[in-house]
C-alpha cells in the first residue's frame, strides 16, 4: 500500500509539470487552432534561463534560498515571456491567413532553432541544477515527500489556479475566450485579436519557464535538448484532456504522471515513454475530442 501511495505522489509531481507545459499548448491551440511544437523548447529555455541566472549569482548556486530561487523563477518566466512573444510577432504572425499547414511547419521550424541554436549557444553537455534549498525528505509513514516534490506541487497548483482565474473570471480573459470562440466576431466587437493572441502567447511560455524549473529542480540537469519528450508528453496530455479546454490539460497532465509513474513501479522502466503514446493513440480511437472536450458538429 505505501509503495502504492509512493507513486502516486511521483505521478502527480510528475504530472503537474506536464499539465503547465500542456497549458500552453491548449491556450495557443484554443485561440490560433494552431499545435505551437516550439512550446517544449521554451520549457527548455526557462530552464537553461534558471542555470545561468543562478550561476550568475555565485552565491545563488553555492547556496540555494527560497527568496534567490523565486527571483531567478521571475527572471526566467520574464525572459520567456518575452521569447514566446517574439515567436508569435515575427514566426506566426505573418502566416496567419495562411493554410494552417505553413504555420504547423514553422513551429517545427522554430523547435528546431531553439534546439539546435541552443546546442551551439550553451553547448551540448548537460549541466547540474540547483535552485532550491536541500532539505530532508519528509517520512510520512514510510512514505517519503521530497522537499522539491511539495515545492512542485504547491507553485503548480498557484499556477494552475492563477490561470483559471485569469481566465475565467478578468476582462483579458473573456476576451481571450471570445478570441478562441470566433476571432473575426471578437474582431467586429472591438476586442484588439493582435494583443489577445500575443497574450496567450506570452502566458503560455511564462508556464513553459515555470515547468523547466520544477522539471529541473525534479531531475536536476539542464541540456539544450531537455524539452523534447516533455514537450512531446504534455502536447499527449492537452489531447488526452481535450486539447484548447484548460481543465482538460490540468487532468491530461495529472494522469499522464500517474500512468507513467505506476508503468514504471509496477512494470519496467522502459516502457513510461511508450506508454504516453499509447494512450494517445487510444483517446484517438476512443474520443478523439479528448476526456472533457466536446464535439463540434461542423457545416459541409
Amino acid at each position: 500500500m505505501i509503495e502504492l501511495l509512493q507513486h502516486i505522489v511521483d505521478g502527480l509531481s510528475l504530472g503537474a509539470i506536464y499539465a503547465l507545459i500542456a497549458l500552453g499548448y491548449t491556450m495557443v491551440y484554443g485561440v490560433l487552432k494552431l499545435i505551437n511544437f516550439a512550446h517544449g523548447d521554451v520549457f527548455m529555455l526557462g530552464a537553461m534561463m534558471g542555470y545561468y541566472a543562478s550561476a550568475k549569482w555565485s552565491g545563488e548556486a553555492q547556496n540555494p534560498s527560497f527568496w534567490g530561487a523565486a527571483l531567478v523563477g521571475i527572471l526566467s518566466m520574464a525572459i520567456c515571456g518575452v521569447v514566446g512573444f517574439i515567436i508569435e510577432r515575427v514566426a506566426y504572425r505573418p502566416l496567419r491567413n495562411a493554410p494552417r499547414i505553413n504555420s504547423l511547419i514553422t513551429a517545427i521550424g522554430v523547435s528546431f532553432l531553439l534546439e539546435y541554436g541552443g546546442q551551439n549557444l550553451f553547448g551540448p553537455t548537460p549541466n547540474p541544477f540547483g535552485i532550491l534549498p536541500r532539505r530532508e525528505a519528509l517520512n510520512l509513514g514510510g512514505l517519503s515527500l521530497g522537499y522539491v516534490d511539495v515545492i512542485v506541487f504547491v507553485v503548480s497548483i498557484a499556477l494552475m489556479l492563477i490561470l483559471q482565474r485569469i481566465v475565467f473570471h478578468t476582462r483579458i480573459g473573456t476576451a481571450m475566450r471570445a478570441v478562441s470562440w470566433n476571432a473575426q466576431v471578437a474582431s467586429l466587437m472591438g476586442i484588439n485579436t493582435d494583443f489577445i493572441i500575443s497574450f496567450t502567447f506570452v502566458l503560455g511560455s511564462v508556464l513553459a519557464a515555470a515547468a523547466g524549473l520544477l522539471y529541473a529542480s525534479k531531475y536536476p540537469s539542464v541540456h539544450p535538448l531537455m524539452g523534447l519528450m516533455p514537450g512531446l508528453k504534455a502536447f499527449v496530455a492537452a489531447v488526452l484532456g481535450g486539447i484548447g479546454n484548460v481543465p482538460g490539460a490540468m487532468l491530461g497532465g495529472l494522469l499522464l504522471g500517474l500512468a507513467e509513474q505506476l508503468v514504471a513501479g509496477y512494470w519496467s522502466s522502459s516502457w513510461r515513454d511508450a506508454v504516453a503514446f499509447a494512450m494517445l493513440i487510444i483517446i484517438l480511437l476512443v474520443k478523439p475530442s479528448g476526456i472533457l472536450g466536446r464535439s463540434d458538429a461542423e457545416k459541409v
